[in-house]
């Protein structure tokens, strides 16, 4: 099985137009663009490219400064959107409070986002990604699939215990073992591969942002005997983690035959859920 060269160069295609759109305007749906393609690009040139040219290097130097950025920004996206579809009664006010604070937030990222997202640095990019594109030379021997699976076998063992960071970087991994997989030329071993990698990305990623958004309400508003909004919160991100923990037992089972009852929910962070966790979930539209 060997790398599609179509898809490969699709990747740094798309990310020059959403390098292009940024300078203009960092709306959403660029912004989460940006920082897919970046990534699908960056684990092309760490893990396929054989050697890393002058120009790939500040490439990625470049990509990584601006990812990092395009995140904070695509963080609050997330966050704001999954705060307000908290169904929650009352909460002190707290929620309407939260959501002005996080939009404001998000402005001042956007800003920061803009200034870095000059046209002279969207123009160095898309020349340095065009010339990366144009001289990178695949290794014929180089087969995806066996780097997609040597990549997760680091994360594969049973007796690796699951915490909440650890959960983390079965998603980071996990990603960027996807994204290789992706290149494979037709391969339905490596789609099915794909799709569970996905799945427990997303399981994960959801985890995740709550997990991110309750630790934002907990620094504004304290604990769960401070806070209802804090309160439901919590309930929801326990809830999304023990999905989490399913999901990486579920790609266990598919990619390398692991048994699920290996997997042990984490703890989260030492602290106790409070009461109707089972309901939280429903609280959220």
């Amino acid at each position: 099985m060997s790398i599609d060269l179509k898809r490969s160069c699709l990747a740094f295609q798309k990310l020059g137009r959403e390098v292009t759109k940024l300078a203009k305007k960092p709306v959403p749906e660029s912004v989460h663009k940006f920082r897919t393609n970046s990534r699908r690009v960056e684990a092309f040139l760490s893990e396929v490219a054989p050697e890393l040219s002058r120009n790939d290097k500040k490439l990625l130097k470049l990509l990584s400064r601006l990812r990092k950025k395009a995140g904070q920004v695509r963080d609050l996206d997330v966050e704001i959107g999954s705060l307000r579809s908290l169904k929650i009664p009352g909460g002190n006010g707290h929620k309407s409070q939260f959501v002005d604070a996080l939009v404001e937030e998000r402005g001042k990222r956007e800003q920061k986002l803009t200034k870095a997202f000059d046209r002279e640095t969207a123009a160095k990019v898309r020349k340095r990604l065009k010339r990366t594109a144009g001289e990178i030379e695949i290794p014929k021997d180089i087969e995806p699939l066996t780097l997609t699976l040597n990549k997760l076998a680091k994360l594969g063992r049973d007796h690796v215990p699951l915490t909440e960071k650890t959960l983390h970087q079965y998603r980071i991994i996990g990603k960027r073992a996807r994204y290789i997989a992706e290149l494979a030329d037709h391969d339905s071993e490596a789609k099915r591969i794909v799709d569970q990698l996905k799945h427990m990305q997303d399981v994960i990623g959801d985890w995740h942002d709550w997990l991110k958004l309750t630790q934002r309400a907990e620094a504004l508003f304290g604990g769960v005997r401070d806070s209802s909004l804090v309160a439901m919160l919590r309930n929801v991100t326990q809830a999304k983690l023990r999905q989490s923990v399913d999901a990486v037992a579920e790609t266990r089972a598919a990619i390398f035959g692991k048994k699920s009852e290996s997997v042990h929910a984490p703890a989260a962070s030492g602290r106790r859920p409070s009461t109707g966790s089972a309901e939280s979930t429903a609280a959220v539209a």
